[in-house]
C-alpha cells in the first residue's frame, strides 16, 4: 500500500513493536509524542491514517487528534490506548472526529483489519474530493468560457477584481482562498443576462439611470440562480449574493463578499477615470460602507509595488518622507505646493510658515511610505 500511516506513541519500545510487526504490509513513520507528531504531518505528509496514544505528556491524544483534523481534515483518525474508559473514548470521537478506538495491548490481526478499513475510508474521502473538485472546476471552465464569449467586458471585470481580490486575501492571511478566488471569477456571470447597452454604459464608466441601475444590480441574483444547481456551492453563492452590500459592524456579511465589495467600488472608480491615488481616497471617504481591516489590506494590496499608500491627513501630521498626491491650496485657491512634491523638513516647515498667513485647504492628500 502507498498510503502512509503515521503512528505517534511517547514509548519507543512501543513504536519499534509496531515497525517491527508492520513495515512489511505498510509504508509507515513514527513519532516519539504530540509535537513530533505535528511535525511529521506538517514536513512528512500526507498520511493516509494517524493511530495516536491517549495519555501523552504536555498533549493528550484527544488534544492531538484534534489538531491532525485541524492541519489533515481527510487523514483518518485511530486512537489506540492502554486506558480503556468510556468517558475518553466518548471525547476522542466527539472531538477528535476519530475512526476506531483500540485498547493496548491490541493483537497485530485486529490492528491490521483496522488500518486497512482506515486507508480504504481514506481513499473514499479523497476519492469524492477529487470528482468534486474535477466537477466543480469543470463546470466553472465552462461558465466563464461563456461570459467570455458572451461578454468580453463583464470578462474582463471579473478578472481584475480576482486579482484585486486575492491580493487583499494574501495580505489578510486568507484561509480557503479558492473560495474567494471561484467567486471572483464567477461574481459577474449574471451579466449574461443584462442588456449589453447597459453594461457597455457601467464599463465605461457612464452614469446609469435608476432602472438601468436596478437592472443592472440583478446581475448579483441571477448569478445565484445559475450556480445554485452545482452541488457544494453554497458557500460561493453566498458571498457572490453579497458582493454589493455595504458592510455592517455586526459582521453577518461573508468575508469574501466584504472584499468583493471593495474591490468592485475602486474597479468602478478606476473605470471613471481616476488614478489608483484618487480612487483610494474615495473610498477612504466613505469608511462606514467597508470593513475597516479588509480596507486596510486592500490598500496595501494595491499599493505595494509602489510603496506607498495614500492618505488624508491634516497639515499638522504631514512628515518627511511623504509624497504630495494633490496639489496644496489655500482656500481662496492660490497654490501653496504642487502635486507630485517630496515633503521634506524643509518644504514642510514653508508650508506651516505660509499656514500662518493663508487659510490652507484640509486634508492634505499624500503618499505615505508603507512600512
Amino acid at each position: 500500500m502507498s498510503e502512509k500511516i503515521l503512528f505517534v506513541d511517547d514509548e519507543a519500545n512501543i513504536l519499534d513493536t509496531f515497525r517491527r510487526g508492520l513495515r512489511k504490509r505498510f509504508t509507515l513513520e513514527t513519532a516519539l509524542g504530540a509535537q513530533e507528531g505535528l511535525h511529521a504531518l506538517q514536513h512528512s505528509g500526507p498520511f493516509a491514517v494517524v493511530v495516536s496514544d491517549l495519555k501523552m505528556p504536555k498533549m493528550d491524544g484527544i488534544q492531538f487528534l484534534s489538531q491532525v483534523r485541524e492541519l489533515s481534515p481527510a487523514t483518518v483518525r485511530i486512537m489506540l490506548t492502554g486506558h480503556a474508559d468510556l468517558e475518553a473514548a466518548i471525547a476522542s470521537v466527539n472531538e477528535g472526529h476519530v475512526f476506531r478506538f483500540l485498547t493496548k495491548p491490541c493483537d497485530t490481526g485486529t490492528l491490521i483489519t483496522t488500518l486497512e478499513a482506515a486507508i480504504a475510508q481514506y481513499r473514499l474521502i479523497t476519492a469524492e474530493k477529487e470528482l468534486l473538485h474535477g466537477t466543480l472546476r469543470g463546470s466553472i471552465k465552462v461558465l466563464v468560457e461563456i461570459l467570455s464569449l458572451v461578454n468580453p467586458e463583464a470578462f474582463g471585470r471579473s478578472e481584475r477584481i480576482k486579482r484585486l481580490a486575492l491580493a487583499t486575501a494574501e495580505q489578510l492571511k486568507m484561509k480557503h482562498v479558492w473560495r474567494l478566488e471561484l467567486a471572483a471569477m464567477l461574481s459577474h456571470i449574471g451579466c449574461v443576462s443584462i442588456p449589453e447597452d447597459i453594461l457597455s454604459k457601467k464599463y465605461s464608466g457612464q452614469k446609469l439611470g435608476p432602472e438601468e441601475e436596478q437592472i443592472y444590480g440583478m446581475h448579483a441574483s441571477i448569478a445565484v440562480k445559475l450556480l445554485e444547481n452545482i452541488p457544494r456551492m453554497e458557500e460561493i453563492t453566498a458571498i457572490i449574493a453579497h458582493q454589493s452590500d455595504a458592510y455592517t459592524s455586526e459582521g453577518e456579511l461573508p468575508l469574501g463578499a466584504r472584499i468583493l465589495k471593495i474591490c468592485l467600488d475602486f474597479d468602478d472608480l478606476e473605470q471613471q477615470g481616476m488614478s489608483k491615488e484618487e480612487a483610494m481616497s474615495a473610498l477612504q471617504t466613505q469608511l462606514q460602507r467597508y470593513d475597516p481591516h479588509v480596507l486596510g489590506a486592500f490598500e496595501k494590496a494595491v499599493f505595494s509595488e509602489m510603496g506607498f499608500v495614500p492618505r488624508r491627513l491634516a497639515l499638522r501630521e504631514l512628515l518627511p518622507g511623504m509624497v504630495l498626491a494633490a496639489d496644496v491650496k489655500t482656500t481662496t485657491g492660490i497654490l501653496l505646493l504642487a502635486k507630485g512634491q517630496g515633503l521634506s523638513e524643509l518644504v514642510l516647515e514653508r508650508l506651516i510658515r505660509l499656514s500662518g498667513t493663508f487659510e490652507v485647504v484640509e486634508p492634505i492628500v499624500v503618499l505615505a511610505p508603507i512600512h
